[in-house]
């Protein structure tokens, strides 16, 4: 069973006597609540829900706080507005499979509990990213965009970075990530950043990231410019990544 509420016109306003037995995916797009416990209460009606959307804006949201309570949850998308409320988000989904966020806001709001069973996410945030990290740290597939990353247990990631010394930030991620297995990276160009940092990559010869000596497999790299950085990063990489077996590096023309 599937509920679609989409407009500010859709009041949610849940009876207590309510019940929702068999549904199983809920979205809940750009809604008027009708007070704060109205989520909270819509969602504990629904004990085999697997399948939860939630889109928020700023132009009729009327929420200062937002629980996501659900046990049996297995996929889980957010998209936060960038000017709603900074009360707080609880989300407790123990059984979360697969997890989105996008929220741009300038601070962070979040309180997680950890989800062990995590398999696959995909975070877009501006604030915060070290704390989500931290509970999904069984996560085996992430997408990111952000700064900082690290997973002990992470084997595939796909990652985007805007920073005059991501070399420096993605190094430190492989010595914090040892099973990687795939990395596909992209580092967007900004004219801001017009001189290059050196990264004292030969002080790193005698720590050299686990990832490169005992699993990285697969490496992608998809906006090479023939800078100074990359070509640096790169003689540092293939010198010791021993595992690879595949390798695509695509050209990307300033």
């Amino acid at each position: 069973m599937t509920l679609k509420l989409e407009g500010a016109k859709i009041l949610v306003d849940v009876s207590p006597t309510v019940c929702l037995p068999s549904l199983k995916t809920l979205q809940l797009r750009f809604v008027t609540y009708l007070d704060e416990d109205s989520p909270g209460l819509l969602l504990s009606h629904c004990p085999v829900l697997e399948d939860l959307l939630i889109e928020r804006n700023d132009k009729y949201d009327n929420m200062r706080a937002f629980v996501v309570n659900v046990p049996s949850l297995q996929r889980l998308y957010l998209h936060i507005g960038p000017s709603c409320s900074f009360d707080g988000y609880s989300i407790v989904t123990p059984s979360l499979k697969y997890f989105k966020i996008v929220d741009h806001r300038d601070f962070y709001s979040y309180l997680f509990e950890p989800m062990l069973e995590l398999e696959e996410a995909d975070i877009e945030v501006k604030k915060g990213i070290e704390k989500i990290l931290e509970s999904i740290k069984s996560v085996r597939r992430l997408s990111l965009r952000s700064w900082i990353i690290s997973g002990e247990e992470l084997e595939h990631l796909k990652l985007r970075m805007y920073r005059k010394d991501w070399s420096k930030l993605l190094v430190w991620f492989l010595e914090n990530s040892p099973k990687l297995r795939v990395l596909n990276l992209h580092v967007g160009w900004d004219s801001r950043y017009k001189e290059y940092e050196p990264v004292d990559l030969k002080n790193k010869e005698s720590t050299v990231p686990e990832c490169l000596l005992r699993s990285l497999e697969t490496f992608e790299f998809s906006s090479y410019m023939q800078t100074q950085e990359q070509i640096d990063f790169f003689s540092f990489f293939f010198k010791h990544a021993r595992c690879l077996k595949s390798t695509s590096i695509i050209h990307q023309v300033p």
